[in-house]
């Protein structure tokens, strides 16, 4: 699984003309799933970003994770974060699952910050959505549970 994680002051995603997620404080996952994750790999990812501290303190120092600030997290299935541009203009998409296995293992990611006791909103799966979000620091962090996890 890939992520990209960005700390929000604000965020909200739409479809069509309806705003259907919309969070404050707290981050903005863009999920990508390939081939080879699991269950395993959705766990891992999910204690990992609930667990992130990389909000200020105090002492303006980032040391603080989402409970302690209060913080929620909109996650937004990306397969695109599987894309590869090595060859030619138009990216590929082969490396990432097919939407019958991602589709799942979003959900079980979702799960799992939900079992960290992380308040969760979603975007729609395989819909074209709008992201909007006011980026914080700015901080913005990939995680790849490919290399995470060796």
């Amino acid at each position: 699984m890939r992520a990209v994680v960005q700390r929000v002051s604000e965020a909200c995603v739409t479809v069509g003309a309806r705003k259907i997620s919309e969070i404050e404080a707290g981050f903005v996952v863009l999920l990508g799933v390939t081939h080879e994750d699991g269950e395993e790999e959705a766990r891992y990812l999910a204690r990992k970003i609930a667990h992130l501290r990389v909000f200020d303190d105090e002492a303006d120092r980032m040391n603080l994770a989402l409970a302690d600030v209060g913080g929620c997290v909109l996650v937004v299935s990306q397969f695109t974060l599987y894309g590869d541009a090595r060859k030619g203009r138009r990216p590929g998409f082969t490396e990432a699952a097919p939407p019958d296995v991602a589709e799942p293992l979003v959900a079980r990611f979702v799960d799992a910050l939900r079992g960290e006791g992380v308040t969760v909103f979603e975007g729609q799966f395989q819909a074209h959505m709008r992201v909007s979000l006011c980026n914080d620091g700015p901080v913005t962090l990939v995680f790849d549970t490919a290399r995470m996890m060796r």
